[in-house]
């Protein structure tokens, strides 16, 4: 509103993002880009950030193809139940084409899904556990274990009855009509330790899926990160208090989670000191919007990077608020067979939108000398604060802390991700020498039979 709160997102940001996904208009979503850095200058610790100008450019035909950096991008957690099949397919179809990865969320995935376009790479584990089955744990790629979210941290999510069809609930394991609240914790992790164990099963279950660990940006997550990268976990994500707003109650939306450049930058420089980052892959999400949050987040010290809202926003969302009530009008956050009739956002559409994006992050790469995204990741000491961003209140801000380089902390740690996890080694966790192995392996005969 005129003279109300700033948001992150504008009507006019909104129309000028859905005119270029659904036109591949280049010079369209530039315009779109300067209106989300003006408005992410009166709501984000970003906003107040800008790149050093004082380096050598590259030519941007040396600068790692787009084809490559899309591969870093995943869609967030968004569950077949809080959006229509439509829109969940539709961001499934979009992440495959492009090469990176969608997220079934917290609701399982339709098994007909499983070996055509429309599965999702990563499955999801959250505290309800609704849908999770040895066949969906097989059919991954990704195996992430929600133990928060940028919302709404320390609460499960809730799925109205209205919402619980005959194929939600089919593929949840549950009754239709009635609601679904996933408890606030795991039941089975009470300790980094049980947290390990849930690992190793995983594990267990599908070798070749790497297992990811979600944490919320949070004060002391670094110290978290680092006790989940020696519990074997693959791969953290540091999800912004601003992102998952969708499916969270009030309170967990204006009073709970921080800026996920706080908790990046805390999780990365914490195991880097600790020699542990070279250990796991480290992924971003919460209203990341355009390249200049991906080069940020990658600065910082991601190496990949989640998206929700805007593939939404680009699928046709409207901004109703109505995500709960399963009356949206566009046809994504609903249920209801006549308002899904109305969704017309296409797979092509996200597909833009991500080509688009990473393009503008190899414009933004080669301004700053880097070649590819792994020279990027980690060198903070290429931003700086902008100071024409400065009001009386951002202008008692110490930003220094998020600005150090973790490589000037701890010369020679590696900055990204170099080598795997021992998850099979005998002395590591046993993996080779449990009870399953030795049955497969005795079974093979008839198996190949």
């Amino acid at each position: 509103r005129n003279g109300g709160e700033a948001h992150y997102n504008s009507p006019q940001g909104m129309a000028e993002l859905q005119i270029a996904s659904r036109t591949n208009s280049r010079k369209q979503y530039d315009a779109y880009v300067r209106t989300m850095v003006e408005q992410v200058k009166h709501t984000s610790l970003r906003g107040l950030l800008t790149f050093r100008d004082d380096v050598s450019p590259v030519p941007l035909d040396e600068v790692e193809p787009v084809a490559a950096i899309v591969k870093r991008f995943c869609t967030g957690a968004m569950s077949l139940g809080s959006i229509s099949i439509e829109a969940h397919e539709a961001l499934a179809k979009a992440m495959n084409e492009v090469g990176g990865k969608s997220n079934t969320g917290e609701g399982g995935e339709d098994p007909l899904r499983f070996k055509d376009r429309r599965r999702s790479a990563i499955k999801q584990i959250a505290s309800g556990r609704f849908g999770v089955t040895s066949e969906y744990l097989t059919n991954a790629d990704e195996l992430q274990i929600k133990m928060a979210q940028g919302a709404k941290p320390g609460e499960g999510g809730e799925l109205p009855g209205q919402k619980v069809t005959e194929l939600i609930a089919k593929t949840r394991g549950t009754t239709p009509g009635v609601g679904l609240i996933s408890p606030p914790p795991h039941h089975d992790i009470y300790s980094i330790e049980d947290l390990s164990q849930l690992i190793h099963d995983l594990k267990s279950a599908n070798r070749a899926a790497r297992v990811s660990v979600k944490l919320v940006s949070e004060v002391g997550v670094g110290v978290v990160a680092a006790g989940v990268a020696k519990g074997k976990s693959d791969h953290i994500v540091i999800s912004g208090g601003d992102g998952g707003t969708g499916a969270a109650a009030w309170t967990g939306i204006k009073h709970a989670g921080l800026p996920w450049e706080l908790g990046l930058a805390e999780a990365h420089q914490t195991l880097v000191l600790n020699g542990l980052r070279s250990r796991v892959v480290l992924q971003s999400d919460g209203q990341l919007k355009t390249g200049r949050d991906v080069t940020i987040a990658a600065l910082l010290g991601a190496e990949e990077f989640g998206f929700a809202t805007m593939p939404l926003v680009v699928l046709g969302c409207i901004m109703m608020r109505k995500c709960h009530l399963n009356t949206c009008p566009v046809g994504i956050a609903t249920q209801d067979p006549e308002l899904r009739a109305k969704f017309a956002g296409k797979p092509e559409h996200v597909v833009n939108f991500m080509w688009m994006l990473a393009e503008e992050v190899r414009t933004n790469m080669a301004a700053m000398g880097f070649r590819t995204m792994d020279d990027m990741i980690g060198r903070a000491d290429m931003l700086r604060v902008d100071e024409t961003t400065l009001n009386p209140k951002t202008a008692t801000l110490d930003l220094g802390p998020i600005l150090t380089s973790a490589a000037a902390l701890a010369p020679g740690e590696p900055q990204i991700n170099t080598m795997q996890q021992d998850h099979f080694s005998p002395e590591a966790t046993g993996l080779p020498t449990i009870l399953d192995y030795g049955l497969i392996e005795a079974a093979a005969p008839a198996l190949e039979r």
